[in-house]
């Protein structure tokens, strides 16, 4: 998935770099607002919390460079609470609570032409920093923060035809232009070291879904 992620975003840069020029009516920033699940990227985590995947949810906000192009920032949230052998330091223990959040500075480049198509597909990566904290019970805690780095590519559907009155509202009161529902996956590498394996990914693939409001 990073493969094609990362070919994605260099076969469609250029596309878009040529594409229709920036005009007055174009917005300037997007706010996406998403939640899903997160499945990590440590072996036998369904061992420690009881299944294979988490909740994650997040939003970002970016600023237009050009129509087709932004810059911008994500932050996620995600939990989970189990039992059994800890990963970030292999001890025996009791009840485990762990805690991620995520930073993420980004380019994404959005396949957007005219302002009222119905189907946008983008793609993205950038920089990471996971903050990341574990509770264990009666042991104590561990946390720190790793660096490292994230890609995704995902589909928007326009969402101002449906209720013409409402987006019109949207757009005179609160300057925003266009909305959209959309749906994505991400894959976050997060590297981070423990005391018995050497290190950890606290990354992994995110399935995630949400509304982006552009103004």
């Amino acid at each position: 998935m990073k493969t094609l992620i990362l070919l994605a975003v260099l076969l469609c840069v250029p596309t878009f770099v040529s594409a229709a020029a920036w005009d007055n009516d174009s917005p300037n920033w997007s706010l996406e607002l998403k939640g899903g699940l997160f499945y990590p990227d440590v072996t036998d985590w369904s061992k420690y919390y009881g299944k294979k995947f988490t909740g994650e949810y997040g939003g970002a906000v970016s600023y237009k460079l050009f129509r087709q192009l932004e810059v911008g920032v994500e932050a996620s949230y995600i939990t989970a609470t189990g039992s059994g052998v800890a990963p970030l330091n292999g001890v025996l223990s009791g009840e485990v609570t762990t805690q991620r959040v995520p930073v993420n500075v980004f380019l994404l480049a959005r396949g957007v032409f005219y302002e009222k198509q119905l189907l946008v597909p983008y793609v993205g990566g950038g920089w990471n920093r996971t903050f990341y904290w574990q509770e264990i019970k009666h042991q104590g805690k561990v946390n720190g923060s790793v660096n490292g780095y994230v890609g995704r590519a995902g589909l928007q559907v326009l969402l101002d035809g449906i209720d013409t009155d409402a987006s019109e509202s949207l757009n005179t009161d609160y300057g925003v232009r266009h909305s959209y529902f959309f749906a994505e996956g991400k894959y976050t590498n997060a590297m981070a070291s423990t005391a018995t394996s050497g290190s950890v990914n606290l990354g992994g693939t995110s399935w995630l879904g949400g509304f982006l409001f552009e103004f």
